[in-house]
């Protein structure tokens, strides 16, 4: 089985999820993110090299105080256990997004938690919080403006330059993206990114979505032609 060098999931259905099971959203958040933590060691035991999750968008603002805030703690409480996660999967994470709109406190356990992982390399594990594909290109953009302002970026802009200035820089673009929970759409998620990705959509939520889960999304991605420019990949 040909595994996917980077893999991007949107974990969605967690409050779905809760409520078949007459429980509070939260509640599937907190299931959600213990799941999280399983299938970073499941990916990695694939040989995933990437692994990129949207785990809070830039409109989930917009959902009721009482579950942003359990949202919020879920975050202080896994950026923290996070630490000891990385170390034992040998996992680099990185927090793309726009942090500056969470607490000081949350902002401070993104910071450590970055510096603690960075030089790990066996699965690098990317956490989009507060991330929204279109926000991301608008501060791509401002960057690169007040670089040229500062006669930092000269010269036609390209590709290959704008993917230097987002979130993302430096990580190769997805080879197969996955939706939980019975949505079909991309939810404002790596527009940029998901340009040549192989898409697969599954009704599974995120806290059901285990091991063999994973593995039918990755035969899928198998029996398709993967071309660039015409090419089809050996």
């Amino acid at each position: 089985m040909r595994v996917p060098n980077h893999i991007a999931i949107i974990l969605d259905g967690n409050g779905r999820w809760a409520k078949s099971k007459g429980m509070p959203r939260n509640y599937g958040h907190v299931k959600g993110c213990e799941n999280l933590e399983y299938i970073c060691e499941v990916a990695k035991e694939l040989g995933v090299k990437y692994l990129t999750v949207y785990a809070f968008s830039t409109e989930n603002w917009k959902r009721s105080r009482e579950e942003v805030e359990g949202l919020m703690n879920l975050f202080r409480n896994y950026l923290k256990k996070c630490i000891k996660i990385s170390k034992k999967n040998n996992m680099r994470v990185r927090v793309i997004g726009d942090p500056s709109a969470f607490d000081e406190d949350i902002q401070n356990r993104i910071r450590e938690l970055e510096e603690f992982s960075k030089d790990f390399d066996e699965l690098h594990f990317q956490i989009a919080l507060n991330y929204g594909s279109r926000d991301e290109i608008t501060r791509a953009v401002n960057r690169m403006l007040e670089d040229q302002r500062q006669g930092v970026l000269t010269g036609p802009v390209t590709e290959s330059m704008i993917s230097d200035y987002l979130d993302t820089a430096g990580i190769p673009d997805p080879d197969l993206m996955i939706r939980t929970s019975g949505e079909l759409r991309l939810s404002n998620y790596l527009l940029w990114q998901l340009a040549y990705t192989e898409f697969y959509f599954t009704d599974v939520p995120w806290p059901d979505f285990k091991k063999d889960e994973l593995v039918k999304a990755i035969e899928k991605y198998n029996e398709r032609d993967r071309r660039y420019g015409g090419v089809k990949e050996a």
